[in-house]
């Protein structure tokens, strides 16, 4: 049925039924779903005072706005279901194992290690795999996921445990999170000396979300002031009950430091995982699985850390892993070893992708490569329309103008490039929550892995933009370029560093505030006539310093007669004078205000900048 609408543009009106759009949908998808003309629905919005072009990728909260005016409901698909439906497309299912129970076999537990930052987990895990891990961490911090399987005896059998390293800071809780989803077993690392502190509930807490096990390391029992048992009571608070206590949570004192007692640590994962957990998989379909973590290498080109969850991963499958796909031309494992293929639970570096996928992106074998690079371009058409809509910036076409004249909306543009994904999403994650007032906003154009180029120093140029390179330096021609056209090219190898910086440079471009700071008072003990100067008042200062062209107020019995007014003229005895202390007598001349009398009160201040804190 053809109704008017909104400024009487013609177009079907709905009768409440749901339209199901993916993320960063146009106009154009929305009219092909009700049979419309997209011209039409640019109309309407720009009746609704928006001005959307009609291939152009638009927020949830205007397709929802647009829909309600036409009487139909948007149903957004989030983007997991929108790759299942992609994959169902191509008859292909993530996330199943494949044939019946006899076809699985027992897999290694995937244990994650959490706790708050210095309380040891990179040292444990340097422990564990008896490397040196932390040395090539700057500051200590650890700044990529990695993973790594180790090898150890239970009951006079040997077993294999893969542990993913999620990095410390609190700028990672995103990919701290999807460590915790890809996970069977956490190992929560607890100081002795320390005890619970905020990140140890934090990451308590991601391990629940994920509902994992949890098997507690309490660290640092060759320290000074360790008191394991004060981490045990801390943690009953929290739900996770030592066995000795009467619960189910297995608590281990260790010493990273010294390596005392991680054999125990390690019998205690095999052993919570037998009693908790059923893991089995099924080795012979092909291969799925999950990117922990990817880097561009000069030599290499893209390498993926992959953890194959089900199947067997051989070099010369075809795999997509998010926007990425390839042939796998090469596999190394944790110690840099070539490997013909990797079963379930087996971390292992791939080379042969197109490009470096993100971590936390689902990876699948497919028998083609015209179904792999299908599958690819969608999901980038897909994240790339979803980008687009999330930076689409609200503005109604009556207060655009206005907004920019007044400049009320001030915008900090920044392009960000790291040496792997996940360092550059939590980069990008930790610098969109700064909160630094609603007068500033921050916007990242581009992310990307790999050294800053030319096309990122163009771009910056173009937009007004600050590039970011996360322990990347810029590439040939860039740096020279950069410093040609005046691009502001900042580098980091430390997370806190960068995200202090970029808040310091935010909190500069807001507005200053200022305060107002009183500076003395004077109380007038007689007013005195000049012919040339007007009404000029002898004070007493009761309180501070009176200033000369600082501002004043007076007042009378208390209430405020005159504001704004400033001290034009400032004499003690026949001497002009800068300023008068607390005690001493001297003149003041208000300017062109003559309205003064005996007993009058005239207090000086100044606005003072407030610092932003």
């Amino acid at each position: 049925m053809q109704a008017p609408s909104v400024g009487g543009v013609m177009l079907p009106r709905g009768n409440g039924e749901t339209i199901r759009l993916s993320r960063g949908a146009s106009l154009t998808d929305f009219a092909e779903k009700i049979n419309a003309n997209p011209a039409s629905l640019v109309a309407v919005m720009m009746n609704l005072g928006e001005m959307v072009t009609a291939t152009q990728s638009v927020s949830d909260e205007t397709l929802q706005l647009l829909a309600g005016e036409m009487n139909y409901t948007v149903q957004i698909v989030s983007p997991e279901e929108e790759d299942r439906e992609l994959l169902e497309s191509f008859d292909l299912e993530f996330g199943e194992d494949e044939g019946g129970e006899e076809d699985l076999v027992v897999r290694p537990p995937v244990v994650t290690v959490m706790g708050h930052v210095d309380h040891g987990k990179t040292r444990l895990l340097d422990a564990i795999r008896k490397t040196n891990v932390i040395a090539g961490e700057a500051g200590g911090i650890t700044q990529h996921i990695g993973a790594y399987q180790v090898t150890t005896e239970v009951n006079e059998e040997d077993r294999k445990i893969t542990f993913i390293d999620t990095p410390g800071h609190e700028a990672f809780t995103a990919m701290r999170a999807r460590g915790a989803k890809s996970t069977d077993i956490a190992i929560l690392v607890v100081a002795a000396n320390d005890g619970v502190m905020p990140q140890t509930v934090e990451a308590l807490n991601h391990a629940k979300a994920a509902d994992v096990p949890i098997v507690v390391a309490v660290n640092k029992i060759d320290v000074e002031g360790a008191d394991p048992t004060k981490v045990r009571g801390q943690l009953t608070e929290y739900g996770l009950v030592a066995e000795e206590y009467g619960g189910d949570t297995m608590f281990v004192d260790i010493s990273a430091k010294q390596g005392l007692h991680i054999d125990s640590l390690l019998e205690a994962v095999i052993l919570t995982a037998d009693a908790s957990l059923d893991l089995r998989a099924n080795p012979e379909q092909d291969a799925q699985g999950i990117s922990i973590e990817s880097r561009l290498d000069r030599g290499r080109g893209a390498v993926a850390t992959v953890l194959v969850q089900r199947g067997t991963l051989r070099v010369g499958d075809t795999m997509v892993v998010g926007d990425a796909y390839g042939r796998v031309r090469a596999m190394l494992d944790d110690n840099g070893n070539n490997v013909a293929e990797a079963g379930p639970s087996t971390p292992v570096q791939v080379l042969g992708l197109t490009n470096v996928p993100g971590a936390g992106d689902n990876f699948i074998v497919v028998d083609e490569d015209r179904t792999a690079r299908q599958i690819a371009e969608k999901r980038a058409a897909r994240e790339r329309n979803a980008a687009f809509a999330k930076r689409t910036r609200r503005v109604s076409l009556e207060d655009l103008d206005k907004v920019l004249k007044a400049g009320e909306v001030q915008q900090l543009n920044l392009i960000i490039k790291g040496d792997a994904s996940g360092s550059v999403e939590a980069l990008e994650s930790s610098l969109l929550q700064l909160d630094v007032g609603e007068e500033v906003d921050i916007r990242v154009l581009h992310r990307g892995v790999g050294a800053v180029t030319e096309s990122d120093i163009d771009l910056a140029m173009g937009s007004d933009a600050i590039v970011i390179g996360f322990n990347v330096r810029a590439a040939g021609r860039a740096q020279q370029m950069a410093e040609r056209e005046g691009v502001d090219v900042r580098y980091y190898s430390v997370i806190y560093q960068a995200i202090e910086e970029i808040e310091a440079a935010l909190k500069g471009m807001l507005k200053p505030e200022y305060e107002e700071v009183e500076l003395g008072t004077a109380e007038i003990r007689e007013v005195f006539r000049s012919s040339k100067l007007g009404n000029i008042a002898g004070v007493l200062i009761r309180s501070g310093e009176v200033r000369r062209n600082t501002k004043a107020r007076l007042l009378r019995d208390g209430k405020v007669i005159a504001e704004n007014l400033n001290i034009e003229g400032l004499r003690r005895f026949k001497d002009d004078v800068t300023e008068i202390r607390e005690g001493y007598e001297g003149g003041i001349n208000l300017g062109n205000f003559n309205d003064i009398k005996v007993d009058d009160v005239i207090a000086t201040y100044e606005m003072r900048e407030k610092p932003r804190v």
